[in-house]
């Protein structure tokens, strides 16, 4: 029966790979450089900053090896929560994960692949979000359709953009126009400029962690998490840095600071006009590479809540012919439409979720860090294939980090973000009905 059949081990560690590197791959590469580049002092502390992103992930990535290792499960992040803080944390996060956290980047990438779609063919005065909708509706079926339709698509579209941010790398740093003059302001920026330039470099890196709520579909191996987690984030911080090396090198650092539109910019100079094109079509193939993993690993969350709470049982039914949680992916889609449609009354519907899903992921992302330490010492004799070296030093570094995040995501952004904490503490009555129905059914 549907209901009984369990994710199986139907990815390598190429597949998972592919999912994370079209996860982290997004839209972000394409905005957040010159904000960055503004914050340095010279082009090297610029080539640093994103260093930096890139190991911070590792960190981030060791922790998350270990638990992937110890717990695999269909559920990720959910399930480590629920192991070391118990069901309450756990059901509120996988709530959140359902109508904050995921489905607001889903509908946020969505909004930005509208707005580039329209640039190419545009559907009237509400073209970004009709194209937002119709690409929400369009993957989760193809999700719908199957693991291995989700997952040929999702290499399919890393692959294009990974080959299409090569060919713009290599054309920038071939490139012999006329560079600006290197910035000669200080060594290090100050700490508002240095915390400001990290917000959007682990921004643009954001996205590896999804590997979690693959494990239990992940070929059985002593390291295969850990290779997962590292082939992805090595193969973005190249990519990362080699676009950052390309546009020093055809605009210069002040070159970057003015530009709005950098990736433009640098193709423009190389191409003319056509490169406007180009680029849309680039951005495009990105977000919606963003989305299809997004909508493929947020089902699983939704799936995980579905089996341990019968409140919300519907969704934790897999279908077992298709290797895919259904239910979950339709009720996901769901929601993500009703997001679009809230973003469409806003100014910038992207803005606007971004705003609503940050401090919330930061916030469980920061629980999960702490995790570690918990399972650590509830599951002492836990088999672990992995442990995260320089213990427990790896993951209070990585505490940190996501400590300064949550506080950076209240501190700088708009209303949007106290929306998505009140959307987050909706889910306390949810979970008092689910008590209370385990409480009547025991008794009944």
């Amino acid at each position: 029966m549907l209901e009984f059949a369990r994710p199986q081990e139907t990815l390598s560690v190429v597949d998972a790979a592919a999912i994370v590197v079209g996860m982290v791959l997004g839209v972000g590469i394409f905005k957040t450089p010159s904000i960055v580049a503004a914050s340095a002092e010279s082009e090297g502390m610029l080539m640093l900053l994103w260093l930096a992103g890139g190991l911070a992930s590792v960190v981030g990535a060791l922790c998350y090896a270990e638990l992937m290792s110890s717990c695999p499960h269909a559920g990720g992040d959910y399930h480590y929560l629920a192991r070391a803080f118990g069901f309450p944390p756990a059901f509120l996060y996988a709530w959140a994960r359902l109508a904050v956290i995921q489905t607001g980047a889903i509908a946020m990438v969505a909004f930005l692949a509208g707005d580039y779609a329209s640039e190419i063919f545009r559907l009237g005065p509400l073209s970004s979000s009709l194209y937002a909708a119709l690409f929400i509706v369009f993957l989760t079926a193809v999700n719908i359709a199957g693991i291995r339709q989700g997952k040929v698509t999702q290499m399919l579209l890393a692959a294009g953009i990974l080959f299409g941010l090569l060919v713009v790398s290599a054309a920038g740093i071939l490139a012999d126009g006329p560079r600006a003059p290197v910035s000669s302001g200080g060594i290090v920026p100050g700490r508002q400029a240095l915390g400001t330039a990290m917000i959007f470099v682990l921004l643009t890196y954001g996205g590896w962690n999804e590997a979690s709520f693959l494990s239990a579909e992940v070929r059985q191996g002593p390291h295969n998490p850990l290779k997962v987690l590292l082939f992805s984030i090595g193969t973005v911080t190249a990519v990362y840095l080699l676009v950052n090396v390309a546009l020093l090198n055809s605009l210069g650092l002040s070159g970057m600071v003015s530009s709005k539109a950098v990736m433009a910019d640098m193709m423009r100079g190389l191409l003319g006009a056509s490169a406007g094109a180009v680029v849309s079509l680039l951005i495009l193939l990105a977000a919606v590479s963003t989305m299809n993993a997004s909508i493929m690993t947020g089902a699983r969350t939704a799936y995980a809540l579905g089996r341990d709470f019968p409140v919300l049982g519907i969704l934790g039914r897999w279908q077992g012919r298709r290797q895919t949680p259904v239910n979950a992916l339709l009720v996901q889609g769901g929601v993500a439409l009703a997001l679009v449609a809230l973003g469409t009354g806003a100014h910038d519907g992207f803005v606007m979720m971004v705003e609503y899903s940050a401090p919330v992921f930061w916030l469980f992302f920061l629980m999960v860090g702490v995790s570690v330490f918990l399972l650590r010492r509830r599951y002492p004799d836990l088999p672990r294939p992995f442990r995260v070296p320089l213990y427990p030093l790896t993951p209070l570094v990585f505490i940190a980090i996501c400590a300064f995040m949550l506080y950076a995501s209240l501190a700088y952004t708009g209303r949007g973000a106290w929306v998505g904490v009140c959307v987050l503490l909706s889910g306390i009555p949810l979970w008092v009905w689910q008590k209370q129905r385990r409480t009547a059914d025991k008794y009944s």
